[in-house]
């Protein structure tokens, strides 16, 4: 029974610190799942993600590195593969359900100073389908149930209510400090423009946190034994 190739699939950004990241989860991922990976990009960049798959014998598990199934993981992703002739190849969910993400970002806000029982901003990439959104409403739930304090979603682009809207809505409600948690991957622009939130605290990218490496894993090898077959 052949091996599927875990095709880790990311956004792709210009800044370089965000694909050397990139390279980092793929390796790490590579370690943790003792599978082939290869990295291939749904946007931005090259490689896309079907002429990666194109170029690999045997099934293809391709696991998205997006906290949310917006349209780059709804489309896209399977538009490349067909496109490439890999309309074979499985497609994993992305990562933002898996609680190993939300413990990610609980560390980040610690390693942040962020204290207890103050209130949170959960600050998302942002998209225009409105499932992506839910998506990271219900994460923000589950963020405040597992910190016993209030979370407020917050986007850095493309939806609302903004991030730094989030954070002044809870001033207003009467929290003196409020910290951002970080909902994106890896370091980048919209990363940067956290800071301008006026937020008392600002929690790192979720990468390259042991968390997010164990949630790609546990997609490829939830999808890999059908994918063989």
């Amino acid at each position: 029974m052949d091996v599927p190739t875990l095709l880790l699939a990311v956004h792709g950004t210009r800044d370089p610190r965000g694909t050397a990241e990139a390279r980092r989860l793929a390796r790490a991922v590579a370690e943790a799942s003792q599978a082939p990976v290869r990295l291939g990009f749904a946007d931005v960049l090259t490689p896309d993600v079907g002429e990666v798959a194109a170029g690999i014998d045997g099934p293809v598990v391709v696991v998205p590195a997006f906290l949310a199934a917006g349209y780059h993981v709804r489309v896209d992703i399977p538009d490349q593969l067909e496109r490439a002739g890999r309309g074979d190849a499985v497609v994993t969910g992305a990562l933002g359900g898996d609680e190993r993400l939300l413990e990610a970002a609980v560390r980040r806000l610690g390693q942040a100073g962020r204290r207890t029982g103050e209130a949170v901003v959960l600050a998302a990439a942002g998209s225009t389908d409105p499932d992506a959104r839910a998506q990271v409403a219900g994460a923000a739930q589950r963020l405040a149930d597992r910190l016993q304090a209030p979370v407020e979603e917050g986007y850095v682009a493309t939806a609302e209510p903004t991030v730094a809207e989030s954070v002044r809505r809870l001033r207003s409600r009467g929290h003196r400090r409020v910290a951002l948690a970080s909902w994106l991957l890896a370091p980048g622009l919209f990363h940067q423009r956290l800071a301008e939130a006026d937020a008392d605290a600002v929690a790192g990218m979720l990468c390259p946190d042991a968390g997010v490496v164990a949630a790609v894993a546990a997609r490829y090898r939830r999808a890999a034994v059908p994918a063989a077959v």
